[in-house]
């Protein structure tokens, strides 16, 4: 159980970098995604990780981060690829994700590894225990709304 949770947090720590990664990339997107990605740290809290304040970074609601779970796994969720034609962002700190150089490309980006997340989530449901499954359960289900937000909700 201790490492479905770890492994959780340190997922949870990934998709942070990637949000941080389009946030770099893209500066007029921290507004819209600023929240979704605050929620995505109180995942990672949730399942016991920790994302630790980053510099002037410059992320959403000045609270810049950089992803770094306290278990040490290095995160799972798979980069993205792009439809619209995908550039490493040049603006330093894309955190090595080929972040899309059109907003609407990142912004699907986010959310296709929101929605990957959420779906590995559901299907580990059947392998933890009580709390542990209500909890990730609960996570996988916002991460669908974030995916939806990300692409259709304006």
């Amino acid at each position: 159980m201790e490492l479905a949770r770890a492994r959780a947090a340190s997922d949870s720590a990934g998709l942070v970098a990637r949000y941080d990664a389009v946030i770099a990339a893209h500066p007029a997107l921290a507004e819209r995604v600023g929240a979704l990605r605050e929620e995505v740290v109180r995942h990672v809290e949730a399942f016991g990780g920790e994302v630790a304040a980053a510099g002037a970074s410059g992320a959403a609601s000045g609270s810049g981060a950089a992803a770094s779970a306290a278990p040490s796994a290095a995160p799972s969720a798979p980069a993205a690829p792009s439809a619209s034609g995908s550039a490493s962002a040049s603006a330093g700190g894309s955190g090595g994700f080929d972040v899309p150089s059109d907003k609407k490309g990142a912004l699907a980006f986010l959310a296709s590894a929101e929605r990957s997340l959420a779906d590995r989530r559901g299907a580990a449901l059947l392998e933890v225990p009580g709390e542990l499954a209500r909890l990730l359960a609960s996570v996988a289900a916002a991460g669908a709304a974030h995916a939806y937000l990300l692409t259709e909700g304006d």
